[in-house]
């Protein structure tokens, strides 16, 4: 069976462990927000209306296309596609390229950033094979501009820190909206591990601040990891109504 991506692929690594994806998308979320494309995540309504759900939602076709067999995974990809041309058609205009890339670039950079602050550090080797599974999807959905290699890629990402971020109204808004559905507590663990993975240049836009309680805490929660007791402490400190699928993320 061929499948999208090899069996013991870091990809694989990475993307099935329920702790490692929620450090992927708590800090895709502070990027998100200040995106200069942040009112097409705005336009359909469902992001300020259900943050926890739409990441549930995106994580289920990001886990698709990285467990599938090769066209099982085409199928996913070409569904994301749809999705995107319905509300480009929608809203009577097309969500630039550029917008395209910033979120695909997000998935590479912070699967790179979320294993490597509870793992290891990655191999040159490695960080290129997760930049060519996310590059695959891309080419698949057609979206133009795309670095050839991982080299290319930290070039173009870091021009894109740059040139393609604002705080806005929206952006105040989201953090609203992240706060409301996830409660104080929650939330500020949201933004102690947003400070630990996001680029200078995000922190700086959203006064994230410089140092992060996780410094004290992160030792511990690895340490609960090693003692198998992690889940637990990791139920604690998540919404009920998600449990269940968050449980769901580690790979069995």
């Amino acid at each position: 069976m061929k499948w999208f991506v090899k069996e013991g692929s870091i990809v694989r690594e990475i993307w099935g462990n329920a702790d490692t994806i929620l450090f992927i998308f708590a800090g895709a979320s502070a990027e998100f927000a200040v995106n200069k494309s942040v009112d097409w995540l705005y336009f359909t309504g469902k992001l300020p209306a259900d943050p926890l759900g739409r990441l549930f939602s995106t994580v289920s076709y990001a886990r698709r296309i990285v467990f599938s067999e090769y066209d099982a995974a085409l199928k996913a990809i070409d569904q994301i596609t749809a999705i995107h041309k319905e509300v480009e058609s929608n809203r009577g205009a097309k969500i630039p390229d550029w917008a395209y890339r910033d979120v695909l670039f997000m998935l590479i950079d912070y699967s790179i950033r979320s294993f490597e602050l509870l793992e290891r550090r990655l191999l040159v080797e490695e960080k290129a094979e997760i930049f060519e599974v996310f590059y695959q999807v891309g080419a698949r959905m057609g979206i133009h501009g795309l670095p050839e290699n991982y080299d290319g890629w930290l070039k173009l990402r870091n021009q894109q820190l740059d040139e393609n971020f604002m705080k806005s109204a929206f952006s105040i808004d989201l953090y609203k909206q992240y706060r409301k559905h996830l409660g104080l507590p929650r939330y500020v663990m949201l933004k102690e591990v947003q400070l630990q993975l996001a680029p200078t240049q995000v922190k700086q836009l959203l006064a994230l601040g410089h140092w992060s309680a996780l410094n004290v805490i992160l030792p511990a929660y690895k340490l609960s990891r090693i003692l198998h007791v992690h889940k637990f402490v990791r139920d604690l400190i998540l919404p009920e109504k998600y449990k269940a699928q968050i449980a769901g993320l580690d790979a069995k």
